[in-house]
C-alpha cells in the first residue's frame, strides 16, 4: 500500500499558497484493508475513507470510462491493480494530477510543475471532454489564479464540447455551485472571461454574454461596452471583500442593457425593469438561493433609484424603502445600496470617486425608522383606513428633517 497527497494540496504547495484541505489517493489497497486499519467508508459512487484522526479523505487508485452524457455519466473501477499513474490521468488539468509521496517526493507523470511555471491550465488528456464541469472548473480556477491563461489546445477542446452539447448536460444545480464559488474568488472576471472564450456563457448565461458589445453614454460610461462595465462592477465587489449576494446583484443589475433595441443605442430607457424579468429568468433557470436572487431582483429594479437619491423628495424615499421592504429587513437594504456603489464604482476612472448616495440612503432609513409605528396605528383606531398613510406621513416628516441637514447644497 502506498498512500499519495494529491489534488489541490500539492499544487497550492508548489505555488507558495496555504494548503485547506488535502486529499489522498491509495495505491495497491483493498476496501476491507482500508476498514481494517480503522478507515471509515463514505464514498458512495467509489471507495473513499476518512481518516480516523485526521478525517481527511483517503480514495482509492481508480480509473473511470463515459457511460452517459453529462457530468454524471461515469463508470468507476477501483482495485489494488490500478496505478498512480492511471489514477492522475483521469484528472482534468495538469497542475492538479501532481501526486506527492509521504517521503516529500512528487511524481508529476503530466508536466503539471511545468504549466505551474508557465501558467498555464493545460488538460491532462482527451477524457477531459467526458465531464463538462471540468469547463466551469477551468473557469473558476482562472478567477482564482488571475495569472495563468488557458493553453490554446485547452480552449480549443473546451470549445468543441460547447459545439458538442456536452455543456447543456449540466444540471442547474452544479451550474450555480461552480459559478457562485467563482463569484468569490479574487477576479471574477477571469471566469466570465474563460466561459465567453470557448461559447459556453452563451449557453450557460446567454442573458450575460449578450451584454458584450452594448454600448453605452460615454460620459457615465468611459469604458462604453456593458459586458466589461459589469466585469468592472463584479471586480470590484471582489476587491471590497463583499459576500456573495452582493456580488451576484453585481453581476445581473445591467441584464436589460442587452435587450435595448440597438437603433435606441447608447440609451437604456426602461432597462431596469426589463433586467428584473431577465434576473427572474436566471434565478428560475439555476435555482438560486432566494437571498441572492432577492438581493439581485431589488438590486436591478432600484440602483438607478439610488443614484438619483438626492433629487428625490422625502415622501418618495420612504415609498422607496417601502418597496424594497427596508424597515422589515434593513441589512438587505444596505446590501443592496453596497451592489449599487459597485455599480457606480465599476466604471473606468470612477474607482476612486465618492458615492454619499449610499450613506444617504443608509441616514434617511434611520431616521424614518425612528417613530413609534405602533402608537401612530394606535391614534388611528377608530379609522384604520388611514393607518398606512399615517404611519407614511410619520416617516416623511422624520426623514425631511434628515433630508434638510444632509442633502448637499448642490443637490
Amino acid at each position: 500500500m502506498r498512500i499519495y497527497t494529491v489534488g489541490g494540496a500539492v499544487r497550492d504547495g508548489l505555488l507558495g499558497l496555504p494548503v485547506k484541505d488535502r486529499d489522498h489517493v491509495v495505491v495497491g489497497a483493498t476496501p476491507q484493508q482500508m476498514q481494517a486499519l480503522g478507515y471509515r467508508a463514505v464514498g458512495r459512487d467509489f471507495p473513499v475513507f476518512l481518516h480516523p484522526e485526521t478525517h481527511e479523505e483517503y480514495a482509492l487508485a481508480r480509473t473511470e470510462r463515459k457511460t452517459a452524457p453529462g457530468y454524471h455519466g461515469f463508470a468507476f473501477h477501483a482495485a489494488p491493480d490500478v496505478t498512480l499513474e492511471q489514477d492522475l490521468a483521469r484528472r482534468d488539468l495538469t497542475i492538479n494530477a501532481i501526486a506527492q509521496h509521504e517521503d516529500g517526493s512528487l511524481v508529476d507523470p503530466y508536466h503539471g510543475r511545468d504549466d505551474i511555471a508557465q501558467r498555464l491550465f493545460r488538460h491532462v488528456s482527451e477524457a477531459f471532454v467526458e465531464d463538462p464541469v471540468r469547463i466551469l472548473r477551468v473557469a473558476r480556477f482562472a478567477a482564482r489564479f488571475a495569472d495563468f491563461s488557458v493553453a490554446p489546445e485547452t480552449n480549443a477542446l473546451m470549445q468543441r464540447m460547447v459545439d458538442d452539447g456536452e455543456v447543456d448536460a449540466l444540471v442547474p444545480e452544479r451550474v450555480w455551485q461552480e459559478l457562485s464559488r467563482g463569484l468569490m474568488e479574487q477576479r471574477p472576471s477571469r471566469m466570465f472571461e474563460v466561459l465567453r472564450a470557448c461559447g459556453a456563457l452563451k449557453r450557460i448565461l446567454p442573458e450575460l454574454d449578450a451584454l458584450w458589445g452594448v454600448p453605452q453614454p460615454e460620459k457615465h460610461h468611459p469604458e462604453i461596452d456593458t459586458g466589461v462595465h459589469v466585469m468592472l462592477v463584479v471586480d470590484w465587489a471582489a476587491s471590497q471583500g463583499h459576500a456573495l449576494p452582493i456580488r451576484f446583484a453585481a453581476l445581473l443589475h445591467d441584464l436589460g442593457k442587452g435587450s435595448t433595441p440597438a437603433d435606441e443605442w447608447p440609451r437604456h430607457h426602461g432597462h431596469e425593469a426589463r433586467s428584473v424579468k431577465l434576473a427572474e429568468q436566471v434565478c428560475a433557470r439555476l435555482k438560486v438561493p432566494s437571498e441572492c436572487r432577492d438581493l439581485a431582483l431589488i438590486t436591478a429594479r432600484e440602483h438607478g433609484n439610488v443614484g438619483r437619491a438626492f433629487e428625490m423628495r422625502p415622501t418618495t424615499l420612504v415609498t422607496l424603502f417601502g418597496r424594497c421592504d427596508a424597515f422589515r429587513k434593513p441589512q438587505r437594504f444596505v446590501d443592496m445600496l453596497r451592489a449599487a456603489e459597485c455599480d457606480h464604482r465599476g466604471r473606468t476612472g470612477f474607482e476612486q470617486r465618492p458615492f454619499p448616495q449610499a450613506a444617504y440612503l443608509e441616514g434617511a432609513l434611520k431616521a424614518a425608522q425612528d417613530i413609534d409605528a405602533g402608537a401612530v396605528a394606535k391614534q388611528f383606531q377608530a379609522q384604520p383606513q388611514k393607518i398606512q398613510d399615517a404611519i407614511h406621513a410619520a416617516r416623511s416628516d422624520k426623514v425631511a428633517a434628515f433630508v434638510a441637514l444632509h442633502r448637499p447644497a448642490s443637490a
